[in-house]
């Protein structure tokens, strides 16, 4: 059985590090520090997202209709990918906007019943 790699640590929720491959034939055994590419940072869900954006060939209109989402969260998804792309070399100015289509996502998603008042509250405080 395969399971995703996951980036954060469950305890204490410090970046992972790989430390050990195998090889799933003969076994041979690599122990060293690993780098993960980027693409290992996005959750399931964003894969999904990013998926689906480059199947609508970068329309939000597309990505709207396919997701069932609105404008702004698809504006605040997208910002989340690139931040993660970019790796916070974001300017005040951008990270500024971002938090305001983040709370606009935050507070559509209450209104949709996604969330409740509690994880709004909390999602809220971690901006």
């Amino acid at each position: 059985m395969h399971y995703p790699v996951i980036n954060d640590c469950p305890v204490c929720h410090q970046e992972l590090h790989v430390t050990r491959l195998e090889c799933g034939h003969c076994h041979t055994t690599i122990e060293n520090r690993f780098h993960l590419s980027k693409w290992h940072s996005f959750s399931e869900e964003q894969m999904h997202f990013i998926e689906t954006f480059i199947l609508s060939r970068g329309s939000i209109k597309e990505v709207e209709k396919k997701l069932g989402i609105s404008y702004p969260t698809v504006r605040g998804k997208l910002d989340d990918i690139i931040q993660i792309m970019t790796e916070g070399e974001a300017t005040e100015g951008k990270a500024s906007n971002k938090s305001v289509e983040r709370k606009a996502d935050i507070l559509e998603k209450l209104e949709n019943n996604e969330i409740t008042a509690d994880e709004a509250i909390r999602l809220m405080k971690d901006l």
